[in-house]
């Protein structure tokens, strides 16, 4: 009786393997959705529609891209979250789907609901002061905050914004004076430089560079670990001798946990090979974006990296939900 009720379990466990694997190898037969949690139009839409774009081409199936903003990117993420693990729904996810659980008092869902697939691309962040500033580097505006009486004030877009966790980093691990100066987005932030209001932020490198190149922001130091492709004659932070400065607007996928990690494979593949397709690659560094790809294995590597960074800050800094 025993041997006759392994055998069924294990014809049955080699019936849903079968199974999953013909799903695996017939997928995608119908359009895919990216889940864009942003307006139209920034770095993160953009970086999502140059991997829809060429990852389509690839699997020989369309991506259509669905703009969900709100909340902080958590409005479309609950809904890919909840939505079914068949392969057809993805989060274009950020940092807030790491942040967000670390900050917020609480979540419509839960962090391991949502699993990492690929990662498309980045945006370095750009920490910028007035055009007319005394500073004209990291160091040197590091150093002046420290002679000012009250510090200087750096403007974020609210509590765990990419800004908010440069100006932490900068005031915890180098002793910068810093007035973290909330704003309501990142617009409003650079207008403020550029009124002269606050002495310094962090952008996008695609929303910074054309203030910089046209003379309203001095560009003082770039956050990842590369120059930027368009803009080579800006030093890193860690150039500079901060090397605790590591930080981007990044655009990955992530699924509904529980889809077959074959098609996620498949899907973090194609990816790849459009963030390696020349004609993308170019137009997203002429933009200050920096195409990467890669592997779902390096994708939960690079995540699980920005997990331990970001938590640190956060409880460094005592971040908490505006």
């Amino acid at each position: 009786m025993k041997n006759l009720l392994a055998r069924r379990a294990a014809v049955l466990c080699g019936a849903l393997l079968a199974a999953t694997l013909s799903q695996a190898q017939a997928w995608p037969n119908k359009p895919i959705k990216f889940v864009v949690p942003f307006t139209a139009g920034g770095a993160n839409d953009l970086m999502a529609r140059a991997a829809a774009e060429g990852a389509s081409k690839v699997l020989g199936q369309t991506i259509i891209i669905d703009n969900k903003p709100g909340a902080g990117g958590s409005l479309g993420a609950e809904l890919v979250a909840k939505s079914a693990p068949d392969g057809y729904t993805f989060l274009i996810s950020a940092a807030g789907v790491i942040s967000n659980h670390m900050i917020k008092k609480s979540m419509p869902f839960k962090e391991t609901d949502l699993t990492p697939v690929a990662l498309i691309a980045l945006a370095p962040s750009i920490i910028v002061a007035p055009p007319n500033a005394a500073y004209s580097t990291l160091k040197e505006f590091v150093e002046a905050s420290k002679k000012e009486p009250g510090g200087f004030n750096f403007a974020t877009a609210g509590t765990g914004s990419t800004p908010h966790f440069v100006a932490e980093i900068l005031k915890s691990k180098y002793g910068a004076k810093l007035q973290v100066v909330p704003y309501k987005s990142g617009n409003e932030s650079a207008t403020a430089i550029m009124g002269g209001q606050v002495q310094a932020t962090s952008e996008a490198s695609i929303v910074s560079l054309p203030k910089v190149t046209g003379g309203k922001m001095k560009a003082l130091a770039n956050t990842w670990t590369s120059r930027l492709s368009s803009y080579p004659q800006l030093t890193t932070a860690i150039e500079q001798g901060y090397p605790e400065v590591k930080i981007a607007h990044w655009a990955g996928v992530h699924a509904p946990t529980g889809v077959s990690p074959e098609v996620m494979d498949k899907l973090a593949a194609a990816i790849d090979t459009a963030m390696k397709t020349p004609e993308i690659a170019n137009r997203l560094k002429s933009v200050g974006i920096e195409p990467i790809g890669g592997t779902r294995a390096s994708f939960v590597q690079f995540v699980a990296e920005e997990r331990a960074r970001l938590a640190a800050v956060v409880k460094i800094a005592g971040m908490k939900e505006d």
